[in-house]
C-alpha cells in the first residue's frame, strides 16, 4: 500500500523557501477545508513567504519572544513524494496557559492526508526533538472529542492525566509521556 511504503520515507524537517511551492498547497488545502488549523502557526498568512519562514526559525529563540510566549521550533513533515502532509510546533518551556491546555507539541496533518499513520509518525519524531530540548515529561493535548488525536498520543506513550476546561467552553484531555528513560 502506498501510504504504509511513504510512512518509511516521512521526516521531520526545517521550514525552508525551497519548500514555498509545497507549504502553499498544504496551506491552501487547509484553509479551504474551513477546519481549524493546528498547529496555530499554520493558520499565519505566508504571502510573503520568505518572511514566513524567517518568523518560524527566528521563533526558536529567546529574544525573538514576544512577552507571555514562549521559544518553540515549528518543522514540516514531508513524506517520500516531496508534499508536506504535517505541522507540528514544539514548545521549548510551558507557560500558565501552556500547561493548561496548549501543552509542549500542537500538530496536524492535513486533511486529505489523515488515517494514514502520518500523525503517529510526526508525534513519534517530534518526541526525539523535545529529547533533543531535553524535555523528559512532554505535555501533549487534545479535544476531548479528537479520538484520532488521543490514539495518536496514547500510540506514543501518553498517559492521561486530566481535562481541562477553556475559557470558551472547550475541554481538553492532557496527557504526559515520560521520556526520562529515553533521554
Amino acid at each position: 500500500m502506498e501510504a504504509s511504503a511513504s510512512l518509511h520515507a516521512v521526516r521531520l524537517v526545517k521550514p525552508s523557501v525551497e519548500l514555498q511551492q509545497a507549504y502553499l498547497l498544504f496551506y491552501t488545502e487547509w484553509m479551504a477545508s474551513g477546519e481549524d488549523i493546528v498547529p496555530w502557526v499554520v493558520s499565519r498568512d505566508p504571502a510573503d513567504f520568505a518572511a514566513y519562514v524567517s518568523f518560524l526559525l527566528g521563533a526558536e529563540e529567546e529574544a525573538n519572544t514576544p512577552e507571555g510566549w514562549v521559544p518553540h521550533t515549528t518543522l514540516w513533515l514531508l513524506d517520500g513524494n516531496g508534499r508536506i502532509a504535517g505541522a507540528v510546533n514544539i514548545r521549548h518551556r510551558l507557560n500558565d496557559k501552556l500547561r493548561e491546555s496548549g501543552g509542549h507539541i500542537g500538530y496536524g496533518i492535513v486533511p486529505s492526508q489523515r488515517r494514514q499513520g502520518y500523525a503517529t509518525a510526526l508525534l513519534e519524531q517530534a518526541l526525539v526533538e523535545t529529547d533533543k530540548l531535553d524535555i523528559t515529561d512532554v505535555l501533549v493535548v487534545c479535544d476531548s472529542g479528537n479520538i484520532g488525536s488521543e490514539r495518536t498520543i496514547r500510540n506514543n506513550g501518553g498517559e492521561f492525566h486530566s481535562t481541562f476546561t477553556e475559557e470558551n467552553g472547550n475541554v481538553v484531555k492532557r496527557f504526559w509521556i515520560r521520556r526520562s528513560e529515553q533521554a
